[in-house]
């Protein structure tokens, strides 16, 4: 009996080790991962483990799964030799001869490793698992070549993410490569959009390599893999018509940066980025090190560590791209780093004295056609020149500095002359092109108008340099007759080159009249010029004309986010205009007050934060440049936007440009969304830019690499920069106040973005009508962190000082008078004054010495009444 229930005893201890080893032998068959938004399964198959099954948010299921894992090796070197003249036609032959800023840089582009082809590829699954706890898992798998360690674990903040870390160990010598391995594919059919911002993006495959590699429209069809100098944020993601978003996020400091140390290194490859793995299937992938790139060779027992997250969400891609922005590259700390050394009002002022003085701005006079044109001396690239180009650049800001300023010089020894140069830049002679501008450049040599880069008129030509141009003049003399007539004409060519479903023509040739890259859409917008006609002249058939432009361009640009550039020197790739399109949408909607327009505008906003650098993360770290010691910070590209991105743009060699011409209208966008990212954007673009600056003349570079060389070839750079900076502070100043501060807008400039002109008519400050002034010398702010604009009611005899405190933390700012200055040739005298809060509250009535210290809070507004 003893015996027996000793039997007993036994079997039922084996029992129950039995069933509770169970679940530890089924961890061995079954692995994953959860969190309260994510839930995902491995199962162990014959050749390793594979992601079985999975879902996300409440439970939607995640389909097409693999966990396939994939490795790059070369023995040797990859080759280099480029596949350009293996390809089509229309591949070999982009972008022509004539574009030399570009071929070099497309022939790159089709080189073995951006396209995907160098190497063997070794791919596996993981053939062991240790599921560490419900958040983490230890994959471990072997090729020929290597070995791959993968630790997976949910992040303890962000349930929709899983930290990833890889450690390669070379089994032989040799080069290598990491990607991130494949989480989930989408169907070409399933696509709901894709992107790697700044590069490329959109709802469908692009199967024209050059629309899509090129340009960005769409999604190349072919599995490249681009490189981090201009990708913008570095998330390439991907939505499915699920409405699963999936994107993958390398970690802080895999990529390059652009300075590491005491020179450039913009163009060091760290980090390749692509939406499609090895095999060609539509999935969000990293590449690290990259293959022939600094750190991808290996000796026998060398490792390589690759850090990156997954984040898996059921949310729409734009919810996920500034999770990446926000929270991993953490963008918005950035401004807690900045400390100018001279505010924009000052630069603004000193800018005043550049434009001023004929040596320092290039200022030119010649005689054409019986008239005395001026404008300013180009030194850059264009077709045909002898380094005797000759352009004005933003019409808008020159009549609104001298109106502001009342500036003596300006109006009489500027504007006079810049107009005659608008006159003759306008064809007048019966023809094709009648009402059209016959070039941006003036050659005084040979005595001929030109475009840029080649002999052709474009549309979008007539728009900025016929239309926008004489418009903004015409706010400012709405009684020029002249000036009206000649903008009739060009309306009138712009009515008549319009299709009937409301686009235009690229461009025509000069000699011929036909169309010119009929390979391109016009997908930029032209239709703004027809708005500028309405407003001026109110003729019912100009505003109809610019809705059915713009409907169409919704329909084709913004809905279908492929969008076109206007500079010619790059064959148009995509640019600033894009966010020059969100602000003509904007300016339409306040014309119609139809949605749709605001809705669109919003979108192409959107769209264009990623023209906007969000990496690497700025540091205090110090650096040299130039000899000088500089922060980190100082230096930084994030917050910068683009001339143009992608593969073949402007940013790809010269990083970034200073030209903040957004800044203006995403402190519009963020009045209207309260979309944190575009405050956030415009500030880190404006703040603390000196050391790009050339002190001397207070003009900033044009281009990040050059630092702090100033306008260079570039002289009439200054004023975009002194009309972008005014539209900004206007718009911080209204959106600050809470609308209680306004101030009428102009148009758009042309060319370089979106920023707007203003003075042309007065204002209103809590329901008093002043106009802004500011003339030279008549304030002083002693803190550099603290900007001003002014204005004066001529009626009431009193001078409204903004000040807007440009820091994150309270400061207090002195503030000087001159009030002999405010009048000039006047005598005036102080009555009172007053300090107001942001709602026009009055917080104190200030002795009358005429120096104050004003105490503001972080990002605030006071207004200095000041009676006379």
């Amino acid at each position: 009996m003893a015996k027996q229930n000793k039997r007993i005893k036994y079997f039922v201890a084996g029992i129950w080790l039995l069933l509770t080893c169970a679940p530890r032998l089924q961890a061995q068959e079954v692995v994953g991962l959860h969190s309260s938004a994510i839930n995902l399964q491995w199962r162990r198959g014959a050749d390793g483990y594979h992601l079985a099954s999975g879902s996300v948010g409440n439970g939607l299921p995640l389909q097409h799964l693999s966990g396939a894992y994939t490795i790059l090796y070369s023995a040797t070197a990859p080759d280099t030799a480029s596949w350009q003249d293996k390809l089509g036609a229309r591949e070999r032959d982009f972008p022509g001869a004539i574009y030399h800023y570009l071929t070099a840089s497309w022939r790159d582009n089709l080189r073995p490793v951006p396209m995907n082809t160098a190497g063997t590829a070794l791919s596996f699954f993981p053939g062991t698992a240790q599921q560490r706890s419900d958040s983490a898992i230890v994959f471990s798998g072997q090729t020929s070549a290597a070995t791959v360690q993968a630790t997976w674990r949910i992040d303890p903040v962000y349930a929709n993410d899983i930290e990833v870390t890889m450690v390669l160990t070379a089994q032989q010598a040799g080069y290598y490569s990491l990607a991130s391995p494949t989480l989930m594919t989408t169907p070409e059919a399933a696509l709901d959009w894709g992107m790697i911002p700044g590069i490329f993006m959109g709802h469908h495959m692009q199967h024209d390599l050059v629309l899509g590699y090129a340009y960005g429209q769409g999604i190349p069809d072919k599995p490249v893999i681009v490189r981090e100098r201009t990708a913008s944020t570095l998330s390439p993601l991907i939505r499915n018509r699920a409405g699963i978003t999936l994107a993958v996020i390398p970690a802080p400091g895999t990529g390059r940066d652009p300075w590491e140390q005491d020179q450039i290194t913009h163009s060091q490859w760290k980090l390749g980025l692509s939406l499609m793995n090895r095999a060609g299937a539509l999935t969000p992938t990293l590449y690290h090190p990259v293959l022939g790139q600094e750190g991808s060779y290996l000796k026998e027992g060398e490792q390589r560590t690759f850090t990156f997250r997954y984040t898996l969400q059921a949310a729409n891609w734009y919810t996920v791209y500034k999770h990446a922005i926000n929270d991993v590259y953490r963008f918005s700390a950035f401004l807690d780093l900045k400390q100018t050394k001279h505010s924009l009002s000052d630069r603004m002022m000193a800018m005043l004295h550049y434009v001023d003085n004929d040596s320092t701005s290039l200022w030119r006079l010649e005689q054409y056609n019986g008239l005395t044109i001026g404008a300013q001396s180009y030194m850059g690239g264009v077709v045909g020149s002898d380094k005797d180009a000759m352009k004005n650049a933003d019409y808008g800001a020159m009549w609104m500095l001298a109106h502001m300023t009342e500036d003596t010089a300006l109006a009489h020894q500027r504007l006079p002359y810049a107009l005659n140069f608008k006159l003759v830049q306008q064809q007048q002679a019966p023809g094709f092109f009648q009402g059209a501008a016959t070039g941006q450049y003036f050659l005084w040599k040979s005595k001929q108008f030109t475009e840029e880069w080649g002999p052709y008129v474009e549309p979008i030509g007539l728009t900025y340099y016929t239309l926008l141009d004489m418009g903004n003049i015409l706010l400012f003399e709405p009684g020029n007759e002249t000036l009206k007539d000649r903008l009739r004409l060009g309306a009138d060519k712009l009515l008549s080159w319009q299709y009937p479903d409301g686009h235009w023509q690229v461009a025509y040739d000069h000699s011929s009249t036909q169309p010119e890259f009929t390979d391109l859409a016009d997908l930029r917008p032209t239709f703004y010029g027809l708005m500028v006609a309405y407003r001026i002249l109110k003729d019912e058939k100009y505003l109809k004309a610019a809705c059915k432009g713009a409907d169409w361009f919704i329909t084709h640009a913004v809905e279908q986010a492929s969008f076109l550039g206007v500079c010619g020197d790059t064959r148009f790739a995509p640019d600033f205009a894009t966010g020059q399109s969100a602000q003509a949408l904007l300016d339409l909607y306040t014309l119609t007050r139809e949605k749709k327009y605001q809705d669109a505008a919003i979108a192409t906003a959107r769209l264009y934060t990623a023209s906007i650098y969000t990496q690497p993360i700025p540091s205090r770290d110090m650096k040299s440049v130039n000899g000088h010691p500089r922060q980190d910070w100082e230096i930084s590209q994030a917050g910068l936007s683009f001339e143009h991105g992608g593969t073949i743009g402007s940013a790809n060699g010269n990083g970034p440009i200073l030209l903040a011409s957004h800044a203006g209208m995403f402190v519009r966008m963020y009045a209207l969304t309260h979309d944190r990212i575009f405050l956030d954007m415009a500030r880190a673009a404006a703040w603390g830019r000196d050391a790009f600056v050339d002190q001397p003349t207070q003009v900033a570079s044009y281009y990040w690499r050059t630092m702090d060389h100033g306008a260079g070839p570039y002289p009439h750079h200054a004023w975009w920069q002194i009309g972008w900076i005014t539209d900004y502070l206007l718009a911080e100043i209204t959106l600050r106040s809470h609308g209680g501060i306004t101030f009428p807008s102009g148009f758009i400039t042309p060319k370089v973005g979106p920023h707007l002109s203003y003075g042309f008519a007065p204002g209103h400050i809590f329901g008093h009508t002043a106009a802004l002034h500011i003339t030279d010398g008549m304030l002083v702010v002693n803190h550099p962190q603290v900007d001003y604009m002014s204005a004066w009611d001529g009626v009431h005899k009193k001078l409204y000082v903004m000040l807007l405190n440009d820091a994150t933390h309270a400061l207090q700012a002195g503030v000087t008078l001159q009030a002999h200055r405010v009048l000039p040739g006047q005598q005036s005298s102080v009555n009172s004054v007053q300090l107001l809060d942001e709602n026009g509250k009055t917080l104190q009535t200030l002795a009358d010495k005429g120096t104050w210290t004003i105490p503001l809070p972080a990002t605030g507004l006071r207004i200095i009444v000041i009676s006379f």
